[in-house]
């Protein structure tokens, strides 16, 4: 099996699903999308990024294509049953099946791996700072309501604290959403703040009921050896997050 670095959960259900995010360590891009990204919408080469997705699929031992989305910063979920064509317009997707593997693409948003206690209902989310304010995560919730409320969340890697800094608009639709999120913010100046979205997600899951959430301390903004980062970059590459049940 072809090696490929990926950053797994700590956290107990790893006997029953695989979870995934990629590095952009291993594949064949060449700058500024060097080298394992996994995004055929970011002016890559298409061969280099259908050559990166056959690399995944072979190192993970994928049972399928991963559902790749089109997305959107929206709030809109799809079952993975329900994605006919490559890309379906999407920020979150989730199965019942052991045969699919749902993905999402970041690069500094927050992805999101939901599961219900028998881990037989997942999820992943594409939590930029719109999409989680708006409802991204509790659209998701919603729709797995169905096959047992989701109580465990894993919080992938995404910009940190420190290096996520947003307006005075930003602000203002976070708090009045719920004043308890101006906790996830702290003031630089008077119009900017540096936003947690990390701590923002954990308020929302547990608004949500979902009891245990699990995160890793990562900064894709600093840390260029091993994440790529819009805000930093600009042009580059996307890493994926993937789950699959066993």
């Amino acid at each position: 099996m072809t090696m490929l670095p990926t950053i797994c959960p700590d956290w107990p259900l790893t006997d029953r699903l695989n979870v995934h995010t990629t590095t952009r360590q291993g594949g064949i891009s060449l700058p500024p999308y060097a080298a394992l990204n996994l995004a055929d919408h970011v002016d890559d080469i298409a061969a280099s990024v259908d050559a990166n997705r056959a690399l995944l699929q072979r190192a993970l031992d994928l049972p399928n294509r991963p559902k790749w989305l089109q997305q959107t910063h929206s709030t809109e979920v799809i079952a993975a049953q329900d994605v006919s064509a490559e890309c379906a317009r999407a920020d979150a997707i989730f199965t019942c099946s052991t045969e699919d593997v749902c993905a999402v693409l970041t690069a500094d948003c927050l992805p999101v791996v939901l599961s219900n206690d028998a881990a037989d209902c997942v999820a992943v989310v594409h939590a930029g700072w719109r999409g989680l304010i708006h409802g991204v995560i509790e659209n998701t919730l919603a729709a797995m309501a169905a096959h047992n409320s989701p109580s465990y969340a894993w919080l992938g890697p995404a910009i940190g604290p420190q290096a996520f800094q947003v307006g005075q608009d930003v602000y203002h639709i976070y708090t009045q959403k719920s004043p308890h999120l101006a906790s996830c913010f702290t003031a630089v100046s008077k119009h900017k703040w540096t936003l947690d979205i990390y701590a923002a997600a954990r308020q929302i899951l547990t608004s949500q009921g979902v009891a245990h959430i699990y995160a890793d301390d990562y900064c894709t903004f600093s840390d260029a050896q091993r994440f790529f980062s819009y805000r930093r970059d600009g042009v580059t590459g996307r890493m994926a997050t993937l789950v699959w049940k066993k």
